[in-house]
């Protein structure tokens, strides 16, 4: 198994895991803001809000400067470019393989055969030599008496 770590690519992922950074981050994409603009739309607490801003922080995602009492917010792009650099890469190999399996779909021909509904019984015929033997086989006791018990 390959050993393959990126401690910062990680806490970008364990950043964006999390609906409400997603949110913190797509008002900060639309403008800066402080911290309590950020916490307006949001039903949980200021203490919660930061919380999460910390953990945007440390992933790098946000930077957090304070003028007097008011703390802004602002994104940082460099570990969201290490994430998309990360994904582009995955993306250009399905890309690539559904490429291929196109290509392969495309140069066979399918046999067109009628679709089976799905409680359909297959049909079964009996074999000639199991159908001659029913037809051959003798009575155990002569027409019009009753076997004896």
């Amino acid at each position: 198994m390959v050993k393959y770590k990126d401690e910062r690519l990680d806490r970008t992922f364990a950043a964006l895991s999390d609906p409400t950074r997603r949110a913190l981050l797509a008002r900060l994409g639309e403008k800066d803001s402080s911290v309590s603009e950020l916490a307006a739309p949001f039903s949980i607490s200021l203490p919660a809000i930061m919380k999460h801003l910390d953990v945007l922080t440390d992933a790098g995602l946000i930077v957090r400067e304070k003028a007097g009492r008011t703390v802004s917010c602002r994104l940082t792009a460099q570990p969201m470019e290490q994430a998309m650099n990360w994904l582009n890469r995955y993306a250009q190999f399905w890309s690539e393989s559904f490429d291929r399996l196109a290509a392969f779909v495309e140069d066979k021909p399918w046999s067109v055969q009628p679709p089976t509904p799905p409680n359909a019984q297959p049909k079964v015929q009996a074999s000639r030599s199991r159908a001659g033997s029913a037809r051959g086989r003798k009575r155990s006791s002569p027409p019009g008496r009753k076997p004896s018990s």
